[in-house]
């Protein structure tokens, strides 16, 4: 049974995003609710030929300094903040005229998106809205009393409850609608903060917080026994987030990260120059190839692993043709990920009506400054956005050998893949693709061994003799320690090594590349991917 009924009488509607504003206000009018309002949102339902109050009416006093104060008025937060059937809130609101509240629709002004355009530094400032958010916090603190609205897609809900119940709210709604509340502006704050911070310089701010908006509840987390939901961040940056799930059943918490890691990846390879596949397994590259067609790229970075690209995530830099999405379908895949996909491909995809298919609408931009955070018990590790690109770096060749043009750019090739691969990282490429992997062990020259034995089975399974190491190149996340890791490389038949340097042994190390003929060249930058 409903609980605590609340009749509205009064609301106070307040909105930068108009949406479904007239329809909802209509639908109040409809049921005896009287209408407050402010500025372009009172205009607007006025031009639409509804009743509404000015709120400058309710508080005696004009709108002023360009808008920054006009809802900030006793008359406004009394009215949201009294408790009805307290004796002495009534008197007061009896003694000073102030009427009650009973709903208030506020969504806030539009700082996230002013920060995401072209806006300069006082713009931004002008859209910190500070009314809207204290009016929220005063209504969800005496939900009680008060129903909150912040989000356009609650109007519906709002107005079935009206309704329901004769034009009162039940107090489970009061309550959810606040707790809402608290978190919209919580989210809104956080961005402002972070924003404030990057703005002033300051890297590591006393206090650090970050909010987002449900994009999807999943139906679990890591495991079945988890609880997972998925929350869109205000920062735009092209990738699941901003996808169009364009095909398929709803993705999981481990399809979202093995599909951000998938297209952080591929987008590391410029489209313009070139079409580039990368395909993912737990987080980890099995495969990674560039070449003139996305067909052939994706042919390519199969050949590396096709054993652990079963069930894989498959991410593109380009829009996905009829052509390549034949390839795809031959082997069971978990998801697809890219730009854009022409109508042919997308009808070729729904032919497997499991296969997700999403579609960005972009790239997001590797060399993009931004945040990234993870927990740890009783805190939160916040870092810069990896964005050290290789086509940007000082690299220095510190063998007698120098590499050749084509081990050069299979090098930067290589050292693009391993800033993705969870270290210790070790990959093997040729030919503009990877042809071993080895990825997450405690030891670099495990790494390398798993990764040599990866391109010795690859090559089994394509029918050839010699391993498709034989020729490659190598990189590497980190500095070798010991000169046993680059050694195994040797071994596997790599001819030239890219890496950070930056050991106490790197004399030592250079020295072993020189006596096995292999040319090396540092990048002076480290990509741990832990």
């Amino acid at each position: 049974m409903p609980t605590e009924l609340r009749r509205a009488v009064r609301a106070l509607i307040s909105v930068s995003d108009k949406t479904g504003l007239v329809d909802f206000a209509r639908g109040l009018l409809a049921l005896g609710i009287e209408l407050i309002s402010t500025g372009g949102t009172r205009k607007a339902l006025e031009d639409a030929g509804l009743a509404v109050r000015d709120v400058a009416d309710v508080t005696g006093f004009p709108e002023l300094m360009d808008g920054r104060v006009k809802t900030l008025h006793p008359k406004v937060h009394g009215g949201l903040l009294a408790i009805r059937k307290n004796p002495a809130h009534e008197a007061a609101m009896l003694a000073h005229g102030i009427a009650p509240i009973d709903l208030l629709v506020v969504n806030l002004y539009p700082f996230e998106a002013t920060i995401g355009g072209a806006a300069d530094f006082a713009d931004c400032i002008e859209n910190i809205d500070v009314g809207g958010p204290a009016m929220i916090r005063g209504a969800a603190k005496n939900f009680s009393d008060v129903a909150v609205v912040v989000d356009v897609e609650d109007y519906a809900l709002i107005l079935d409850e009206l309704k329901t119940h004769a034009g009162s709210t039940t107090k489970e709604l009061r309550q959810s609608l606040a707790q809402k509340a608290f978190a919209r502006t919580a989210a809104y704050d956080s961005t402002i903060s972070n924003w404030f911070a990057a703005e002033i310089g300051e890297a590591t701010p006393a206090y650090r917080a970050f909010g987002g908006k449900l994009a999807v509840s999943l139906r679990y987390g890591e495991n079945p026994h988890q609880v997972a939901g998925f929350y869109a961040l205000p920062e735009h940056r092209y990738g699941v987030a901003t996808a169009r799930q364009a095909q398929g059943k709803q993705l999981s918490y481990n399809n979202v990260g093995d599909t951000d890691a998938a297209f952080e990846l591929v987008a590391e390879f410029d489209a313009h120059r070139t079409a580039a596949v990368a395909i993912i397994k737990h987080a980890n590259p099995c495969g990674v190839a560039e070449a003139s067609s996305l067909k052939e790229a994706y042919e390519l970075a199969l050949r590396c692993d096709p054993v652990s690209a079963f069930g894989g995530i498959i991410a593109l830099n380009r829009r996905l043709d009829a052509e390549t999405a034949l390839e795809i379908v031959k082997i069971f895949t978990e998801v697809i990920i890219a730009p854009e996909a022409d109508p042919e491909a997308i009808e070729i995809v729904a032919a497997k009506k499991n296969l997700r298919l999403l579609l960005t609408g972009g790239l997001p931009d590797p060399r993009a400054a931004s945040l990234t955070f993870r927990p740890v018990a009783g805190g939160l590790l916040v870092q810069s956005r990896d964005n050290a690109v290789v086509d940007d770096m000082d690299l220095r060749v510190v063998t007698k050998r120098a590499p050749t043009e084509a081990e050069y750019r299979d090098l930067k090739f290589a050292f693009r893949v391993a800033k993705h691969v969870k270290s210790n990282a070790i990959v093997y490429a040729k030919d503009s693709a990877t042809v071993g992997i080895g990825a997450g062990q405690m030891s670099r020259v495990d790494s390398a061994r798993i990764a040599a034995m990866k391109a010795a089975d690859a090559a089994k399974a394509l029918g050839l003799s010699e391993s498709l190491a034989k020729g490659s190149v190598v990189a590497s996340d980190a500095f070798f320690p010991f000169a046993d890791g680059l050694l195994a490389a040797a071994q596997a038949g790599a001819s030239a090594i890219i890496q950070p340097g930056g050991s106490v042994r790197d004399d030592e190390i250079v020295k072993a590349a020189d006596a096995a003929g292999l040319a090396m060249v540092l990048t002076g930058v480290r990509h741990f991917r832990h």
